[in-house]
């Protein structure tokens, strides 16, 4: 177990460089989000991806990473003790992959306080992002949206193909500025286990009359919640494309393949009408 704290002071908790501009002007202490210590009691804070960096102005908080994505703090014993200089224990930095957030760290007269948080939860859209933007949307952006369209109960899939025992269901679709987001699952209802080969998408006819005139254009995704590397009964997925216009005569065709010599292959087919009329995130 990890039961010794770190002392921190302006020190890496692990060896990074990202560029930390802030963006949108400067970011006062006065401003940030408060986390009030008090004797005898541990916070914790949960990052929605790995920790890189950690900042603390003040000597009287220790902490350390139990797992990647948890950020513990706590008074240094006694430290309280030594003056009365203020409630004011300066900023606290959170440094992930793609993103970094700060807090107000303040102390309290009291040993523990039964009102105070002790679980703070990083919220990717409120950080300030440290990857480019692509139209002002981030990968752990992309995470944070998927996470809540995870989370939402499945209503019955718009669109669905079954062949072979290996099923497609379109769950949703839902747009944000210039990005789609599909929520995809993929079922196995046979006793052999699926490994994709591919999982690839394609804007084309809808009618296929000779194989020479057919009109078709891959569309790679640009981010996906999670790897798909095998089906054993379900999988769900989110899939962000962006987002593209196409007329009522042509459709969004997903095609799933698989690796072993069976080679089995599904498409589902998504209409126009079904992009159009998707909710906003």
């Amino acid at each position: 177990m990890r039961n010794l704290f770190l002392f921190l002071s302006a020190i890496f908790l692990f060896a990074v460089t990202p560029t930390m501009a802030q963006t949108g002007g400067d970011h006062l202490l006065g401003d940030l989000k408060s986390i009030r210590f008090s004797k005898g009691n541990t916070i914790h804070i949960l990052s929605p991806e790995p920790i890189k960096y950690v900042d603390i102005s003040s000597k009287k908080v220790a902490a350390d990473l139990p797992i990647d994505n948890l950020l513990r703090l706590k008074i240094v014993p006694d430290s309280m003790d030594l003056d009365d200089s203020g409630t004011e224990l300066g900023s606290i930095t959170v440094v992930g992959e793609n993103f970094m957030t700060q807090f107000r760290a303040l102390k309290s007269g009291q040993d523990i306080e039964a009102q105070s948080p002790v679980l703070y939860e990083i919220n990717p859209l409120s950080t300030v992002p440290l990857e480019p933007l692509e139209n002002n949307l981030s990968r752990s952006q992309m995470r944070s949206l998927s996470y809540t369209l995870l989370t939402q109960s499945g209503n019955r899939p718009k669109r669905k193909e079954e062949k072979f025992g290996i099923g497609i269901y379109l769950n949703g679709i839902r747009t944000i500025g210039d990005f789609i987001f599909l929520d995809l699952s993929f079922v196995n209802k046979t006793n052999l286990s699926f490994r994709p080969d591919q999982l690839r998408f394609f804007v084309e006819d809808k009618r296929i009359t000779k194989a020479t005139n057919v009109q078709s254009v891959e569309i790679e995704p640009i981010w996906q919640f999670q790897p798909f590397d095998l089906l054993k009964k379900k999988n769900r997925n989110i899939y962000v494309l962006k987002k593209v216009t196409f007329p009522g005569s042509k459709i969004l065709r997903i095609s799933l393949t698989e690796k072993q010599l069976s080679g089995r292959a599904i498409d589902l087919k998504i209409k126009y009408k079904d992009i159009l009329n998707a909710d906003s995130l």
